[in-house]
């Protein structure tokens, strides 16, 4: 009887161990992980760019040869609109190309818009939307030639 008392107590048979707890951290997922989002955005990163610095005002395009004076709208640093050499507003300007093209061949006639490369980019796409609402299709950006070349 004492035999049996003293096995089922487990002071002298077998006892069962546990294996020590592993006090490592294994990063050997993180590391594989981590390589494939780098090359995830390494792939995507050029796809996402918006814009490339460029100086648009300058350009190696030749002129184009014209027999009449040129219809020329401009934008100058503050924000003021003129169409040829006359200030106007800009909720008159498309009134004002009407009645100066209908005069000259119509809403098919070319419009050279001239904007100074620090001038606000917002007021200039906002005439640009203005144009191209009313009907003027031939819109030409004009730029200066790229000095140097």
């Amino acid at each position: 009887m004492g035999m049996n008392v003293a096995s089922s107590s487990g002071g002298g048979g077998r006892r069962s161990r546990r294996k020590p707890v592993m006090a490592e951290i294994n990063v050997t997922p993180m590391v594989d992980v981590m390589l494939v989002l780098l090359i995830i955005f390494m792939v995507s990163a050029p796809l996402l760019t918006v814009g490339v610095p460029l100086d648009l005002p300058q350009t190696q395009a030749k002129s184009i040869e014209q027999d009449q004076k040129p219809l020329q709208l401009s934008v100058d640093i503050k924000g003021k609109i003129y169409i040829n050499d006359t200030e106007v507003a800009i909720n008159e300007v498309v009134a004002k190309l009407k009645a100066i093209t209908d005069a000259r061949g119509g809403a098919e006639e070319r419009i050279y818009m001239r904007a100074d490369k620090k001038a606000d980019y917002g007021t200039v796409a906002r005439v640009m939307g203005l144009l191209s609402r009313a009907g003027f299709k031939r819109l030409a950006l004009v730029t200066e030639v790229e000095q140097g070349s």
